[in-house]
């Protein structure tokens, strides 16, 4: 994104601003809302850690990881801040909890796609300005194109976490899910989750077939999609 973004820069600076402005935009507003969410979630089963530290809270600068965002927009992947939770104080089990919680932020994202998706789905705007693109259009596209970067980016980080891969969301929901003694087994593969999704996340640079992040999230995101928007956007 950012090479593109470079790109443009040369061609139509005006253009450029707009696509960096509304790309870095859709990533601060899918952050926020993710990790509030998982601040909130766990404060109504009665953990207060994240409250305690500030953490329930719609401010930006209190979700953000500066090197994380920086990676997002200079690699396409990077972090929010981690909202601290302690399972041991959530009300009806540490199991249930955790699921919830861990849910909690991909769910966030979903709301927020389909809130930003009601133009669209009441035929106000072309289902078209979703999805990964520069902003080429002119003044009076503009709103149009931060929707679409806010559902397209919303529906990535949904998608993204909900595959079950430690440290993602996705790990903990299963994790909280399954039989006390399935979730012992399942949990033994928590120590190798980041180097498997560091594996993954770094296929794209040296398999030549490309990432194979690629067919895991697909399906993911295009379902999301059907959902929020009635349609697939990514073929």
């Amino acid at each position: 994104m950012f090479f593109a973004v470079l790109d443009q820069l040369q061609s139509n600076p005006i253009h450029a601003l707009i696509t960096l402005t509304g790309f870095v935009g859709a990533i601060v507003v899918a952050i926020t809302f993710h990790e509030f969410s998982h601040a909130l979630s766990a404060n109504l089963l009665g953990d207060t850690t994240a409250k305690d530290q500030g953490r329930l809270t719609l401010n930006p600068l209190a979700h953000l990881d500066p090197a994380g965002t920086a990676m997002i927009v200079f690699v396409g992947f990077g972090w929010g801040k981690p909202t601290p939770v302690n399972p041991s104080r959530f009300r009806g089990g540490i199991q249930s909890g955790t699921a919830a919680v861990s849910l909690a932020g991909p769910i966030s994202n979903i709301v927020v796609a389909s809130l930003a998706a009601v133009p669209i789905r009441a035929g106000i705007l072309d289902p078209g300005i979703v999805g990964f693109s520069l902003f080429r259009g002119d003044t009076g596209d503009i709103a149009a194109y931060f929707l679409g970067s806010i559902i397209f980016i919303n529906i990535l980080l949904a998608a993204f976490n909900l595959i079950p891969v430690a440290p993602l969301d996705g790990f903990k929901v299963v994790l909280g899910l399954l039989p006390r003694d399935r979730a012992i087994q399942w949990s033994q593969l928590e120590r190798w989750g980041p180097m498997i999704l560091f594996g993954l996340i770094l296929s794209g640079y040296v398999l030549p077939g490309g990432s194979l992040l690629v067919p895991i999230m697909r399906p993911l995101v295009n379902v999301l999609a059907a959902i929020i928007l009635g349609g697939q956007i990514w073929g």
